[in-house]
């Protein structure tokens, strides 16, 4: 899977800069639909080509402003997520998942002064049990733990840390809003960082992927590679039909 994937961005690399900027905003408006219908939340085509786009100007009192202030501050958690990947020498810390946090939610303060949730939420979309108010902050840094162990990395493969990292994460659901969104942030995180394309679960796998998290990590481990593969197919086909019509004729 690294192998194949390091061959796509190297087509992509070999394609014009329209098409790369056309396949990555396209790309991002994908991730942030997905990720976030799997909230609940389903943005319209406008909505994220509003906000995506660096030329729309939203005035004041448009009824898009809270929306694309919300989509925009998903983009930046992208960006942030793609930057630390790279950086390989930065190290995977409970600040990072705060970090991720508090990108998307500004208000919450920042890194150093941020809360995890007090209560257990009454009206959720999640329904498995969740960790005490009380353990959160031990079970947190008990996966950041685990992720960092040697023995992890040894013994498993990239994509099945970043599953289980997300999983555990999710199953302490540190935070009172968006845990679900940290949670795939920290783990697409991983998966970048280890050479692997982002898993964007798919919103049609809403209900499978809410009863993975109420049973075993291994059901989520296959829900996350099977994403990452759907991804990559999704690319050929498209660097496939960019390539036949660029083709220049020989003789």
């Amino acid at each position: 899977m690294e192998e194949r994937t390091q061959l796509l961005e190297e087509r992509l690399q070999k394609a014009d800069a329209d098409f790369q900027l056309a396949y990555r905003e396209n790309l991002d408006m994908s991730w942030i639909y997905h990720d976030s219908a799997l909230e609940g939340v389903v943005y319209t085509f406008q909505e994220l080509k509003t906000a995506i786009d660096p030329n729309a100007a939203i005035t004041a009192d448009s009824g898009m402003q809270p929306v694309c202030e919300e989509i925009r501050r998903h983009r930046e958690a992208l960006h942030f997520i793609r930057d630390y990947a790279v950086r390989r020498r930065l190290p995977i810390t409970v600040d990072v998942v705060k970090k991720i946090y508090v990108t998307l939610h500004p208000e919450e303060g920042d890194v150093k002064t941020v809360r995890y949730r007090k209560d257990i939420p009454q009206h959720r979309l999640y329904f498995h049990e969740y960790a005490p108010p009380d353990k959160i902050n031990y079970k947190v840094r008990q996966v950041i733990d685990w992720v960092n162990d040697p023995e992890t990395r040894r013994t498993r493969t990239g994509v099945r840390v970043a599953a289980r990292a997300h999983y555990d994460l999710l199953r302490v659901f540190p935070f009172q809003l968006d845990s679900g969104k940290v949670a795939r942030l920290f783990m697409n995180l991983l998966l970048l960082r280890s050479g692997y394309p982002p898993s964007i679960v798919h919103s049609t796998e809403r209900q499978r992927y809410y009863e993975a998290l109420k049973g075993s990590s291994q059901t989520m481990t296959s829900i996350v590679q099977e994403a990452i593969e759907n991804n990559l197919a999704s690319v050929e086909k498209l660097l496939d039909g960019y390539e036949s019509r660029n083709v220049r004729p020989t003789g």
